[in-house]
């Protein structure tokens, strides 16, 4: 009998990352959606009458935009899109130039886990790039933050 992730849906042992919340028993699928659970459990588990968003199909898109001090080589920007499209909740990742555009469902993933993730890629990077594309995510930039996407379409839900 397989379990579903609360966070993303997928099927699951029902031993795996277990944890109980008021009382209920829950299986994630990677320590990422576990993670994003134990934030905000209100989230994913409704109260008696009403469901939760992520149980009404919700998706909050986010976008998140940084820009970097040099651009990235071809295999580095493929090396960050791999290691952010492994994330749960990752719609969509733009590299262009010096610009990284993430797009994501916040009732899957959080800015400090996209932000982690680029953190390490850094690190594989070597040099002085982990500090570069922290910088980077400290400064990103406020015309991003103005252009931010949320979308609240109402009547439509996407599924993939």
């Amino acid at each position: 009998m397989q379990a579903k992730c609360p966070v993303c849906h997928m099927l699951v042992p029902p031993d795996q990352r277990a944890l109980v919340y008021q009382g209920m028993h829950f299986a994630f699928c990677s320590e990422q959606c576990r993670e994003r659970f134990q934030v905000n459990p209100h989230l994913y588990v409704g109260v008696p009458g009403e469901k939760a968003p992520k149980q009404q199909g919700a998706q909050v898109l986010k976008q998140r935009c940084f820009r970097l001090e040099v651009p990235l080589s071809t295999e580095q920007a493929q090396m960050l899109s791999d290691a952010i499209g492994t994330m749960m909740g990752i719609q969509q990742i733009l590299i262009e130039g010096r610009e990284v555009r993430i797009t994501y469902d916040l009732l899957e993933a959080t800015a400090e886990q996209i932000e982690q993730t680029i953190g390490e890629v850094g690190t594989q990077l070597g040099g002085t790039w982990k500090e570069r594309m922290q910088r980077a995510l400290v400064h990103y930039t406020e015309e991003c933050e103005a252009a931010n996407l949320e979308v609240s379409d109402k009547g439509h839900t996407h599924h993939h």
